[in-house]
């Protein structure tokens, strides 16, 4: 069985790179930080036996042979890269738990016929260049090439930014796998919610992943003085954006299964006794039901686009990544049920509002997770917290079903 301590510890020793005086995380893609955070992981793959390189993408990869060498494998996968100020579950915990697995089966000399790979993920978060899933994407033949043109806050392109840490953008395509390659994918992850805790349950099984729109609202005022300027005379964007914003939150509470996010605003120039000239700000949109979150957007777009007329902004709405709903495979959750049930936890099914690098192997292989109980379900800040205790129940489950897929039909 797996070690809980020793993933235990390799979580807060991860933990220690990135870290910020509040305790948070901040570990953005090709930074050097995220480097020693890869180093690190690779330090643990081969510690566990693995073969390990690292792909075109930047994906590091261990892999752990089947008695059928040319077989297909199954994948165990998360990421390294956080938010800003994020916590050191999210991400670390899937790739260090998938370690463990097949570290605890080399020990225990345990076989399986078809290989096993553990994989971290470049770039799932997307905190950087505002596009994520860089390392999934690139993974499962479907990284969009204008994607390496996409800048960070300092004008940095993806591209530039994979030359610096070693990378070469113009082989992004040798990290792509030919459909049949993969048999499965199964991650293991934090919930980042409270409905495990509310449940009283360290485990659960995902139904499937929400679907997320990311589109970034351009607002185009006139920068006039603050106090000489009337009222009446205002194109004040930042008023436009608000108003955009209240009509968010209200047609994402009407469906009660939608969630709508801004947490990303940007004023210009920014000065206490100057009207806006520009607002930035980036929607965050998701729902399980592809149809449904669609519906929201269209009446979003449609009430912004009346909101600036009746103010006389600009409006300029670009869409920064369109994800759709991804169901979770039954092969994969009837492996992680008997899982449960072999360690002696009720099967509990829920979904993730929350998007992962599934989503983007869904149509390379059949994909699954794993969600561990988050403390008051907090993530993507410094106070995100699972116990060394639910962190080893996740691994254990997550154990069980890669033995199950790996094993010979």
């Amino acid at each position: 069985m797996v070690q809980g301590e020793r993933l235990w510890r390799r979580l807060m020793e991860l933990g220690e790179i990135g870290k910020q005086p509040s305790g948070g995380v901040t570990r953005l893609s090709f930074t050097a930080e995220e480097r020693r955070a890869k180093d690190l992981v690779v330090s643990y793959m081969r510690e566990a036996g693995l073969a390990v390189h690292e792909d075109a993408a930047g994906n590091v990869i261990g892999r752990k042979e089947g008695t059928n060498r040319e077989a297909s494998v199954v994948l165990i996968g998360s990421h390294l890269d956080s938010v800003y100020n994020g916590g050191r579950f999210d991400g670390p915990l899937g790739v260090l738990a998938g370690i463990e697995v097949v570290q605890s089966m080399n020990e225990q000399g345990v076989k399986t016929h078809y290989p096993i790979e553990v994989v971290a993920f470049t770039d799932e978060e997307g905190a950087r260049f505002r596009f994520g899933m860089i390392g999934s994407r690139a993974m499962a033949g479907t990284l969009p090439l204008e994607a390496l043109d996409y800048r960070d806050a300092n004008g940095i392109s993806v591209a530039e930014a994979m030359r610096r840490a070693g990378g070469d953008p113009n082989r992004l395509h040798e990290a792509a796998r030919k459909r049949g390659t993969v048999k499965a994918y199964v991650e293991l992850h934090i919930e980042q919610g409270r409905v495990l805790e509310e449940a009283g349950l360290p485990v659960g099984i995902v139904t499937g992943i929400a679907g997320l729109i990311w589109v970034k609202f351009t607002i185009e005022g006139k920068a006039e003085h603050a106090g000489a300027t009337p009222m009446s005379l205002r194109r004040d964007p930042l008023v436009a954006a608000a108003h955009i914003m209240a009509v968010i939150e209200e047609e994402a509470r009407r469906t009660g299964t939608t969630v709508g996010t801004v947490g990303q605003l940007h004023v210009f120039p920014g000065g206490i006794n100057i009207i806006p000239e520009r607002v930035e700000f980036v929607l965050d949109l998701r729902d399980l039901n592809a149809e449904v979150r669609d519906r929201v957007w269209n009446m979003i777009a449609t009430q912004a686009e009346k909101i600036a007329a009746s103010r006389n902004v600009r409006l300029m709405m670009e869409r920064l990544q369109d994800m759709p709903p991804v169901l979770c495979s039954e092969v994969v959750k009837q492996a992680a049920e008997r899982a449960c049930k072999q360690l002696g936890y009720p099967p509990f099914w829920l979904p993730s509002g929350a998007a992962h690098d599934g989503v983007q192997l869904a149509p390379l292989c059949p994909i699954g997770m794993i969600f561990v109980r988050s403390q008051d379900g907090v993530s993507h800040n410094p106070a995100e917290w699972s116990t060394k205790e639910d962190c080893a129940a996740g691994a254990a489950v997550l154990y069980h079903t890669v033995w199950q897929l790996a094993q010979a039909e």
